[in-house]
């Protein structure tokens, strides 16, 4: 018999969507007084575009990644309120791009405050790196990482093209100029891809073009207060497991410019690091899906939902 081991696990942008922590908020007052706390911070009512909308207003990305992490950390309060404590119950946590301040929040290495306006400046920097439809981004459903680490070399064409995410096999995300990805798009296409799509997305993140906003990042995490996690983070850029809060800086930088090694980071936690059952803390299912693509033998459950985060708590005997 082995042991139940968890890894506890935060989506990033794609997952949001109008309507999105109502019915926790609803359910929990855990789930109100982190939004209220958000709001606070932000000087905005971000929960009301949660909420109500409207969805282009939601889609930016200065407002879509600090309402992920709410949600997110709305679940992990109310888990912990119901005897789920993360840092008796997690062995490791990890993020999806901006999913990697969720965790880290959730994991207390940063406070909520801090993790919402490192959020909203990480936004307004990725968007105000590149100027609208100057840069783009594309999955590649159906090649593998070298393919699709050649197809971004050969889009290049003395533009930037990168790979960016690695979110499972067969499904891989490109991003860079305009210009460029399309390209990649057309190349994918001639090397079997099975179906390559520009996403709606607003800038390309995940690629050298965004160095402005590393620098900005940079510059931002040097004012905040960090404590190391409770548990340790299974970090984007490297696909391993980092404690110290020198390194969380570092690497949160790295991760702006840097790949999403997504594929390999499931692959490590199920791997050597044990993990017999990924949760997914917040909006979606994404991240569960990919789950089941990365690691079969895992258990992956989403806990977005009140049902789900009662049924959650019950089982682990809170």
């Amino acid at each position: 018999m082995t042991m139940t081991s968890y890894a506890f696990t935060f989506p990033g942008q794609g997952s949001q969507a109008v309507g999105m922590g109502k019915d926790l908020a609803a359910a929990y007052p855990e789930a109100r007084a982190v939004f209220q706390e958000v709001d606070e911070a932000l000087g905005q009512r971000l929960s009301a575009t949660m909420f109500e909308g409207p969805d282009d207003i939601l889609r930016l990305t200065e407002n879509a990644q600090p309402a992920l992490m709410a949600v997110s950390v709305a679940a992990v309060r109310v888990l912990e309120a119901r005897g789920v404590r993360l840092a008796d119950r997690a062995a490791y946590v990890a993020g999806h791009s901006l999913g990697e301040y969720s965790a880290l929040c959730a994991a207390g290495t940063f406070t909520l405050s801090d993790t919402a306006r490192l959020l909203k400046t990480r936004g307004q920097a990725m968007q105000k790196a590149v100027p609208v439809g100057h840069g783009a981004m594309a999955a590649l459903l159906g090649l593998d990482l070298d393919t699709a680490r050649q197809v971004a070399a050969e889009a290049g064409q003395g533009e930037v093209c990168d790979v960016a995410n690695d979110n499972a096999p067969g499904q891989v995300v490109v991003s860079g100029a305009t210009a460029a990805v399309e390209r990649a798009v057309e190349l994918a296409k001639g090397k079997g891809a099975r179906r390559a799509l520009l996403l709606p997305v607003s800038a390309p993140f995940h690629c050298s073009l965004m160095q402005p906003a590393a620098e900005a990042m940079q510059a931002a995490l040097a004012e905040v207060a960090m404590n190391a996690p409770a548990v340790p983070l299974v970090a984007n850029v490297l696909a391993a497991p980092i404690s110290d809060p020198a390194e969380i800086r570092q690497r949160l930088v790295e991760q702006v410019t840097g790949v999403v090694r997504w594929t390999e980071s499931v692959a490590w936690l199920t791997g050597q690091g044990g993990v017999t059952h990924l949760a997914e803390l917040g909006t979606g299912k994404v991240l569960t899906g990919l789950a089941k693509r990365i690691a079969a033998d895992a258990a992956a459950t989403a806990l977005g939902t009140p049902a789900d985060i009662d049924a959650f708590a019950a089982e682990l005997g809170a």
